[in-house]
């Protein structure tokens, strides 16, 4: 039986990469499948000022809203899986996951960035890459918009228009 790993947050690009491993899951039945969502933890100065109980609420609250969509497309095509949710960085929690369950696959869905833009921004999906203990299966989302095809990313684009109104 294949073991599958599927990261998933609230981007289009991980509901896309649900679908995948749903369609993968009708020609071949033998499979299990593990949802991961990984909270990043509140900075130590926004921790200070709240309690961990209503840390833990938060980050509960926002993991449902990350697996729903995808807890919903497994249930309706009956594919077998469990949930996960972590609390550290990203590529790190993903690959401890799979190393853990040792699983025979992670399927990962990304944005279509060009090179630039990845290097400048980092990727979760070129470090998973780099650390994977099993082999990754990429599937492409959306195409980023149209600022960061030319490298510039988002938050680039926007001080950018800032100083383009400011200097008007």
């Amino acid at each position: 039986m294949m073991k599958i790993l599927l990261p998933v947050d609230c981007s289009s690009n991980s509901l896309k990469a649900t679908r995948h491993v749903v369609n993968r899951f009708l020609e071949n039945g033998a499979m299990e499948v593990h949802l991961l969502h990984v909270r990043q933890p509140f900075s130590q100065h926004v921790a200070r000022f709240s309690s961990a109980r209503s840390r833990a609420a938060s980050h509960r609250e926002a993991a449902e809203k990350a697996l729903a969509p995808a807890r919903e497309l497994l249930m309706r095509f009956g594919v077998p899986h469990a949930e996960h949710v972590e609390l550290g960085e990203r590529a790190e929690a993903i690959t401890r996951v799979a190393e853990r369950l040792g699983v025979s696959e992670i399927v990962m869905g990304t944005a279509r960035k060009n090179s630039l833009t990845r290097l400048l921004e980092g990727s979760v999906t070129d470090r998973v890459l780099e650390k994977a203990p099993a082999p990754v299966v990429i599937v492409t989302g959306e195409l980023v918009s149209k600022l960061e095809r030319f490298g510039i990313p988002a938050g680039g684009a926007a001080v950018l228009a800032l100083l383009a109104f400011a200097v008007e």
